[in-house]
């Protein structure tokens, strides 16, 4: 019952045209330069913004899941909340600084 009405809030605030990318365990786990070439694909192709939906305890419900065009994993262990919001919007400083050229990301 919470993961459905959790969904729909979700759902609710997302625009029809918006990617969304979903954080679930189950996921495909990218490294950094992977969600950076990612994000510039979409951005190439248009989109002005991205959402990105992380669950709450028991995992985000099927309908964000089905909704989501891709379902992302930050890895194999357990993380609270908190923490998944943090190490994600690390990952998109990163993903940004890669994009820029960076030399720390540089090869």
């Amino acid at each position: 019952m919470l993961k459905s009405r959790e969904a729909g809030l979700i759902l609710g605030a997302l625009p029809a045209a918006t990617p969304l990318i979903a954080l679930d365990e189950r996921g495909s786990p990218w490294s950094s330069r992977e969600l950076a070439g990612r994000l510039a694909n979409w951005r190439d192709r248009g989109a002005t913004e991205l959402g990105f939906a992380i669950g709450g305890a028991e995992g985000l419900g099927p309908a964000v899941l089905d909704r989501a065009a891709v379902v992302l994993s930050l890895g194999a262990m357990t993380w609270p909340h908190f923490l998944a919001r943090a190490m994600l919007l690390e990952q998109l400083y990163r993903a940004q600084q890669i994009l820029a050229g960076h030399p720390y990301h540089r090869e």
